[in-house]
């Protein structure tokens, strides 16, 4: 599919559920968001046909998010259902990790290509205050159940926050010997237009990547490392914006994704649909295109043109708008 501005958009991103088994901070109150209801909720089926529907349009590549997308019932047959969808490329996921171990062998034997974990911080005292109930180690041996269950690429997605003064090396050098891709994230303020959400996070805590980039560099320096050059051909396989380094001979990279410092609207080549069925053509805008209707109706050729009016309605850029409504956990990370 091209959008009017001449991009080819072939990735959707679904979020399955608004819930979660973390609280984390930057994401919803302490005591959760008000869930959506049962009959909100797009069903397994309705997912299912979305993707069918997407597919025949050009979509080739379907990320799965939430909320986090592992406590969904029937997770692993949706799985398994979208990699036999014909024109469909590739499955992937972003977790928390946590469900990983009980589950990463039957979701990659359902067709589940590759998976994005996201991980803010490696000090165990700052994680539990970060997620407020969840622990370090079931995030960690997410990560190694991802590594033994065969998925490749392994993304590790961390949020550089300054004021949590995270300890950067010590994430980039989980690249060293695994083969792990950590990729450090611009903080974004999204939910409420400010996004905060009570994290106190701000403009203030914003890492631009070249400067994170400097900082991981001069630290590497400092412990008699050589520093980060540009990826060659082991860079990941993905359909997303980081730019790959890598420390020589390391067997994974170290990523950076720059929303804010380096806009990447020009290689934008995604929708996103909410787990209430609401097509998104950005994420820093709260326009919304209701898909789930058409779904519900069973019209096909009615859900054709929901999602031909959001690629129409994709932006050429978010123009310094980093606010919306909806926070990730409804819209989806």
């Amino acid at each position: 599919m091209k959008d009017s501005h001449g991009r080819t958009i072939d990735y959707l991103r679904i979020s399955l559920t608004d819930r979660c088994n973390f609280r984390c901070i930057y994401c919803m109150p302490e005591d959760g968001v008000q869930s959506l209801a049962h009959e909100d909720i797009l069903r397994i089926e309705e997912i299912e046909q979305a993707v069918r529907v997407a597919a025949g349009m050009g979509i080739r590549s379907i990320r799965l998010t939430g909320g986090e997308p592992l406590v969904r019932l029937g997770v692993v047959d949706l799985v398994r259902a979208i990699a036999h969808t014909p024109g469909i490329e590739n499955v992937s996921m972003t977790t928390n990790g946590v469900l990983l171990p009980k589950m990463a062998a039957e979701l990659k034997q359902a067709g589940l290509s590759r998976v994005n974990i996201s991980l803010d911080t490696l000090d165990p005292a700052q994680f539990k205050q970060i997620t407020r109930r969840g622990e370090l180690q079931q995030t960690l041996d997410g990560i190694e159940a991802a590594l033994e269950a065969g998925f490749n690429p392994v993304k590790i997605n961390a949020v550089a926050v300054r004021s949590l003064d995270q300890d950067y090396l010590a994430f980039a050098k989980l690249s060293l010997d695994r083969p792990l891709h950590v990729r450090f994230i611009e903080s974004m303020p999204v939910g409420e237009s400010s996004g905060s959400h009570g994290c106190g996070w701000g403009k203030d805590d914003v890492v631009p990547s070249e400067e994170l980039f400097g900082i991981i560099n001069e630290r590497a320096r400092a412990a008699g490392m050589d520093e980060l050059v540009a990826a060659g051909d082991d860079r990941p396989l993905g359909w997303g914006p980081a730019r790959y380094f890598q420390f020589p001979n390391a067997q994974g990279t170290v990523g950076f994704i720059s929303p804010l410092s380096r806009h990447f609207c020009s290689e934008c080549n995604r929708l996103r649909l909410t787990a209430d069925g609401k097509l998104r053509p950005c994420l820093f805008s709260d326009d919304e295109y209701d898909l789930r209707t058409a779904l519900r109706s069973g019209d096909e050729q009615a859900a054709r043109t929901v999602f031909a009016q959001a690629l129409g309605a994709k932006p050429d850029e978010h123009h310094d708008k980093v606010g919306t409504e909806r926070g990730m956990s409804q819209i989806g990370g």
